[in-house]
C-alpha cells in the first residue's frame, strides 16, 4: 500500500548574511550588485602560480574563533565565522534557539572542499619520518562536516546536522533537506547555507580542466573563456511560513532536483537535468514558467555550461523571463554557490532589483541563436514577486529554488 506523499511546507526565510570578495554582510552586497561592481582580482593567493582572476576574501587569517572552538581553527570555518558576524544573524539564531529549544533547531550546509587547504598546509609541516604536525585536525577542518559541527558548536544546537557535499548545488540541495525536515515535524527551524573557501587544490584542478579565465569572467557573454573561481559563505534562517505572512516577506515555494549523470564534469548539451530541476521547483510551487519574474543563472562562463543552460532556459521560459548570472561580481563559490546566490534572490525580492550580469557586454550570438533570452547586462528597479535561482553541479547534481515574497506565495 502507498502512502501519500508528504506536503512541504512554505517556509520563510528570516535572518539571512553573505561574505565574500564583494565584502562582508547583506549591505554591501547590495550595493554591489545594484551598482554593477565586480569583486574578482589577479590570483595572488598562497603559493598558486596561475594566470587567472580569482574572488578572494580579504584578511581571513586575522579573523579568530571563539576560544573553546579553536581545534576547529581552518580558513573554511575563518570564513564561516567571518560570515556569522555579520547581519546580527548570531542574535538571530539564539532568539530562534530560544524559541524552540535547541534540539529543534537544525543545521544543513553545503561545501564541496571544505578545509583542504589546512591539510594542504599541514603536508608542508611533515617530519623526517612523513608524519603530519600534532596540531593539525583532521575531524574539526578538512572532514566535510567539520563545517556543520563548527556551526552547532558554535550555537550550541542540538537538533540534527548534515552537510551536503554535491559540488556547485550543495547548498541550494541543503534548502530541500530542511523542507523535508521540518514538514515531517523532527524540527521547527534550519541554520541552513554553505561556505567554500580558496585551496590549491581546487585552482589547480580547474586549471587541469582547462577551465580556467585568464581575465575576470563574463558568464553568457560572446567573449567568455572560462570561470573565476571565488569563496564566499551564506546563512539563512528558515522557519516554517505563518497563515499570513508579511507582504515583504521572503518565502521558500519549491524546490527542484534532479541527476542527469550525463557526464562526470559536463552538463547535457540540452541542459536536460537543469531542465528537470527548473520544472520540479515549478510544480513544487504549483506555478507555471509565467509566474516567474527573474532567473539567476548558475551561469558559470565556461562554453558548455552556459549553451547547455541557456538551451534549457530558453526551451521552458522562453524569451520573456529575465534573466543573469551575478558569477561575474563573485567569480564561483563552488559548494557556496546556492546558498549565496539565494541569499542574491532574497536582496532581488526585499529591495525591488533585477540583477544584471556583471562583466557580460553582449548575449552570446550562438546562445540567442538557439534560446533568445532576455539576458541582463546591467542591474535594474523593478519589483520582482516570484524568483528562480538555479544550481547545477559537476556530474549532473541539478538544484533549482524558486522564492517569492509573501504577497505572492
Amino acid at each position: 500500500m502507498s502512502r501519500p506523499p508528504i506536503t512541504l511546507p512554505h517556509l520563510q526565510l528570516g535572518a539571512a548574511t553573505v561574505t565574500s570578495c564583494l565584502g562582508a554582510g547583506l549591505d554591501a552586497h547590495l550595493h554591489a550588485l545594484r551598482d554593477g561592481r565586480s569583486g574578482l582580482s589577479p590570483c595572488h593567493f598562497d603559493t598558486v602560480d596561475l594566470p587567472t582572476w580569482i574572488g578572494e576574501v580579504a584578511n581571513l587569517d586575522a579573523v579568530r574563533l571563539p576560544p573553546e572552538l579553536t581545534e576547529f581553527d581552518c580558513r573554511n570555518n575563518r570564513l564561516a565565522e567571518l560570515a556569522l558576524q555579520q547581519d546580527d544573524f548570531v542574535h538571530a539564531v539564539q532568539a530562534a534557539t530560544v524559541r524552540h529549544g535547541a534540539q529543534r533547531v537544525g543545521v544543513f550546509l553545503g561545501t564541496s572542499t571544505s578545509g583542504i587547504l589546512q591539510t594542504e598546509l599541514a603536508y608542508r609541516q611533515r617530519d623526517a619520518a612523513g608524519a603530519l604536525p600534532a596540531s593539525y585536525h583532521y575531524a574539526q577542518t578538512h572532514n566535510t562536516f567539520s563545517l556543520a559541527a563548527y556551526v552547532r558548536a558554535r550555537f550550541g544546537l542540538l537538533g540534527p546536522a548534515m552537510v551536503v557535499s554535491s559540488a556547485c548545488s550543495s547548498s541550494a540541495k541543503v534548502f530541500a533537506s530542511a523542507q523535508r525536515m521540518i514538514a515531517v515535524g523532527l524540527i521547527d527551524c534550519a541554520v541552513v547555507g554553505g561556505v567554500d573557501s580558496l585551496c590549491l587544490t581546487t585552482l589547480y584542478g580547474f586549471n587541469s580542466l582547462e577551465l580556467l579565465s585568464t581575465q575576470p569572467c563574463r558568464p553568457f557573454d560572446a567573449q567568455r573563456h572560462g570561470l573565476s573561481i571565488g569563496e564566499a559563505a551564506a546563512f539563512v534562517l528558515l522557519e516554517a511560513a505563518p497563515q499570513h505572512p508579511a507582504d515583504d516577506a521572503v518565502l521558500l515555494l519549491g524546490v527542484g532536483e534532479s541527476s542527469d549523470a550525463y557526464h562526470m564534469s559536463s552538463p547535457h548539451p540540452d541542459g536536460l537535468g537543469a531542465r528537470m530541476a527548473m520544472q520540479a521547483a515549478l510544480a513544487r510551487a504549483e506555478l507555471q514558467p509565467a509566474d516567474i519574474d527573474y532567473i539567476n543563472l548558475h551561469g558559470t562562463a565556461t562554453p558548455s555550461n552556459d549553451s547547455a543552460e541557456g538551451r534549457a532556459v530558453g526551451a521552458l521560459f522562453g524569451a520573456t523571463v529575465p534573466c543573469s548570472s551575478t558569477k561575474g561580481a563573485t567569480g564561483h563559490t563552488l559548494g557556496a554557490a546556492g546558498g549565496v546566490e539565494a541569499v542574491f534572490c532574497l536582496l532581488a525580492l526585499r529591495h525591488g532589483i533585477l540583477l544584471g550580469g556583471v562583466g557580460a557586454t553582449a548575449l552570446d550570438p550562438a546562445i540567442a541563436s538557439v534560446a533568445p533570452l532576455d539576458y541582463l547586462l546591467e542591474s535594474r528597479p523593478s519589483a520582482p514577486r516570484r524568483v528562480l535561482s538555479n544550481s547545477f553541479g559537476f556530474g549532473g547534481t541539478n538544484c533549482s529554488l524558486v522564492l517569492a515574497r509573501g504577497d505572492a506565495g
